[in-house]
């Protein structure tokens, strides 16, 4: 199991950090198995969507922006449930399958980071089980 540091820049942003568990895989060596990508946070998740064209997080930004907004009238005390209730739409892990030493993504995904109470460093971490 590996944990990786991710730092984001802005209260609600979306990081491709595809690369960095591809690495991660990489170095564990496995040939065949699944990976597992976790977030322990619970104002940020993870997804996988089309990374080829960055309007596309922006839109899903917005979007979740219009169906949960920041100032509605929450009982959590904190100012921050609508990321709360983001983070749990996103979920908090992916897996992922690895063949031939490789994630398989599609021709168009990437594995992003969600953060919806930043900006922050965050942990995740990549657990890679297989032969």
């Amino acid at each position: 199991m590996e944990s990786i540091q991710v730092k984001t820049g802005a209260r609600e942003h979306f990081l491709d950090i595809t690369r960095v568990v591809a690495d991660a895989v990489h170095r564990s060596g496995l040939k065949e198995g699944v990976a597992t990508v976790f977030v322990p946070h619970t104002t940020a998740g993870i997804t996988i969507n089309e990374s080829a064209d960055p309007s596309v997080a922006s839109d899903i930004e917005q979007k979740l922006a219009e169906l949960v907004p920041h100032a509605s009238r929450y009982q959590h005390a904190e100012g921050n449930s609508d990321a709360h209730i983001k983070a749990s739409i996103m979920g908090s892990s992916v897996h992922l399958i690895i063949a031939d030493g490789q994630l398989v993504l599609g021709t168009w995904q990437g594995i992003f980071f969600c953060e919806f109470d930043g900006p922050r460093s965050r942990r995740v971490f990549i657990q890679a089980v297989g032969k």
